[in-house]
């Protein structure tokens, strides 16, 4: 775990100093704006994903285990992947609205 943190501390670290010196060749490039716009939907589609894939494999793990105890359950089981997966559904959403505007 702590790696994960270290490797996510670094990418952030990265990131911000790669977006403070930006130099263009022509004036009428792309202003600041677009690159920030760019990074704050790929940081909402990535982060929800990142979030969606971590609870999928919690509650998969789980689901699995309820399945092989008893396998009435199974759509119950159904229902609670569905819900973790919306949240990766919710950052496609927030994506395409920061794209958008």
């Amino acid at each position: 775990m702590k790696t994960i943190v270290l490797l996510l501390l670094a990418a952030a670290a990265i990131t911000i100093t790669g977006s403070t010196g930006i130099a263009f060749a022509q004036e009428d490039g792309a202003s600041s704006g677009d690159s920030f716009k760019i990074l704050g939907a790929g940081l909402a589609f990535g982060l929800a994903a990142f979030g969606a894939g971590i609870g999928l494999g919690q509650v998969g793990a789980a689901g699995l285990a309820v399945i092989s105890e008893n396998p009435a359950l199974q759509s119950k089981v159904f229902i609670f992947v569905g819900m973790v997966e919306s949240i990766a559904i919710y950052g496609i959403v927030m994506m395409f609205i920061i794209l958008g505007q």
